[in-house]
Formats: C-alpha cells, structure tokens, sequence
C-alpha cells in the first residue's frame, strides 16, 4: 500500500479505532446474507458480423439491507458462440511490468479495452466509496489459451493498484468462449474484510479484435457468469442480447 493510502488510512482507523496493517482479515458473513450478482452486455455496433466493440457490466450487492457484497475472488464469463476474436497483431504485454509501471508501462498495441469499477472500503462502523480506472491488456499466452492482463487504479481513499488475470478457453454450445478472471484480494484494515467490488464495466474491442457473431440464435445472445466470493459463496447471473 502505498503513502497516500497508508496516512489516510491510518487518520480513520484513529478514528474508529482500529490499527493499519498490511493485510485485512478474512471477511465475515453475515447469517443469511447472500451476494446476489447481475450481468448486463451490449455490442457497439450491434449489427450481424460487424466489427464492434463488447462491454461487459457486471453488478454485485448483497441481499440484506444496506449490507455490502463479499469481495470476489473468481469471476467466469461465458461468451456467445460465433463470437469472433481476433488477436493477431495484438502484442502482450506481461503482468510483472503492468506491476511495476501501471497502463503507462505496456506498448499502446497490447490495449484491449478501458473500463472503470466501483469498490466499497470498509472502516469501522463506515463504509467508503472508492472509484478506480480499469484497463484490458494481452498477456503472454499460457499454453494455447491467450491471456488478459485487467489492471485497476484506484486513488481515493486506497492509492492501490491491483492486477487480475483472465485466460480464454473455448467453451460449449450454447457458448463459444470462456474467460477465467482471478481477481486478488484488496486489503484495508486489520480486523475489516477486503475491499468489496461493487460493480464493473469492461469494454474490449480496440483494433477489430472483436466480431458480432454472423448468426443469431432463437432467443438472442446468450452470456452468463459465475462468480465465487471470499466467504465461500457463489453467484451466478444470464443475460441474452435480442438479435439485431
């Protein structure tokens, strides 16, 4: 964690009397509480076998009033078949340098795509907003699978940074395609759970990596997630695109 954070950080747990530590706690469950989890996707453009470009809008909340979602740690997308993705020309860029030098540190040809996401940071009896910058690059493949490298930046009140990983794998029909998103535990205070995801949007299609598939099945195009959460929960949510 870096200065900002930490000073900021340490000013609230002075005030609700907590110590700062490096590394949070497990998060605790609520009796009965459940995360309840919602996709929403769109194409632009939406035309049959256009180059376009995919956002993915992923929405987390917890089923008990004012309570707060369980931090994710796996996120699996399962994306329509026919879905065209074209990575050729692509360059990776790999996950040690986006580590050490954020989106400033990989070539502009390894972008994929930018989003933005919305965490909740526990402290004490508070609960604070913190907005991050997201952004899509190609990592080095792993096997046959390509990789994304998903970086987030957050500045208020965490100055994190933070690096998830996807790997591409082809999937059954209905799917055509499934990404596997590790996303690493985000730390606050001692004694608090980590920082919560919220919601998060993801748009990929720079360059004409990304094709609206040539043929739409009866019922529109179908998507679904499955997510599982620091508490040992899961979730699961579908959406369907109507056919253009």
């Amino acid at each position: 964690m870096r200065a900002p954070a930490r000073a900021l950080l340490a000013g609230l747990a002075i005030v609700v009397g907590l110590p700062l530590v490096g590394a949070s706690a497990p998060a605790p469950a609520a009796a009965g509480a459940r995360t309840v989890a919602s996709v929403h996707p769109s194409f632009q453009p939406d035309r049959l076998g256009a180059s376009t470009a995919l956002t993915l809008a992923l929405r987390y909340s917890s089923d008990e009033e004012e309570g707060v979602p369980s931090p994710v740690r796996t996120i699996v997308v399962q994306l329509p078949a026919g879905l065209g993705i074209d990575l050729r020309g692509v360059l990776t860029c790999p996950a040690a340098r986006l580590r050490r030098e954020g989106s400033d540190g990989c070539p502009s040809a390894s972008l994929l795509g930018r989003g933005h996401a919305a965490l909740e940071v526990h402290a004490g009896s508070q609960t604070l907003p913190e907005r991050t910058a997201v952004w899509a690059f190609r990592g080095p493949d792993r096997g046959p699978s390509p990789t994304l490298e998903i970086l987030s930046q957050g500045y208020t009140p965490l100055d994190e940074r933070t690096l998830s990983t996807g790997v591409l794998r082809g999937e059954g029909a209905p799917y055509g395609s499934e990404l596997t998103l590790s996303i690493p535990a985000i730390p606050t205070l001692v004694y608090e759970p980590d920082a919560s995801i919220a919601s998060l949007s993801l748009t990929i299609g720079r360059g004409g990596v990304l094709a609206v598939p040539r043929s739409c099945p009866p019922g529109g195009f179908p998507f679904a997630t499955a997510s599982t959460f620091a508490d040992g929960s899961h979730a699961t949510a579908t959406a369907s695109l109507p056919c253009p």
